[in-house]
């Protein structure tokens, strides 16, 4: 599975969104991953912490759809969807000023040419990492 748990040091968990304060609680995000399990593991540890999952896409055309038709706050889109690239749904996104998320196993270099300073949670990723790139991303975005 490529969504684990890091294991803890000290008192720093990032996995803690019961605090009233916490961004994430009550968002409602997009995942577009084209691997079931993965997307399974991130919908169920999502909605563990807090957040709404307001829509699921494992192709190209449902994420389409979601990304033109779906109310949410931010999105975690896989880069790569079967021989698909997310580039017109990160287009889409974007226009709507909705931030997103890219995960990959290719890295920064795998990125949308358009898109390369764009968050990244690279695979395989850990709770904690996805946990706190999500609120960093919805914390900027609210300024």
């Amino acid at each position: 599975m490529s969504v684990s748990h890091a294991p803890r040091s000290g008192d720093e968990s990032g996995d803690e969104p019961q605090r009233p304060s916490d961004p994430l609680l009550g968002r409602r995000v997009l995942l577009v991953e084209d691997d079931p399990y993965i997307l399974l593991a991130l919908e169920e540890m999502l909605t563990d912490f807090g957040l709404v999952v307001a829509g699921s896409a494992r192709t190209l055309a449902q994420a389409l759809r979601h990304a033109t038709t779906t109310g949410f706050d931010i999105a975690l889109l896989d880069v790569n969807i079967g021989h698909d690239r997310i580039d017109p749904i990160a287009d889409i996104i974007f226009a709507r000023e909705i931030p997103f998320i890219f995960t990959t196993g290719c890295g920064r270099a795998g990125l949308p040419e358009s898109y390369l300073q764009k968050a990244i949670v690279e695979k395989p990723f850990y709770v904690e990492e996805i946990l706190r790139t999500l609120r960093e991303e919805l914390t900027k975005h609210a300024r």
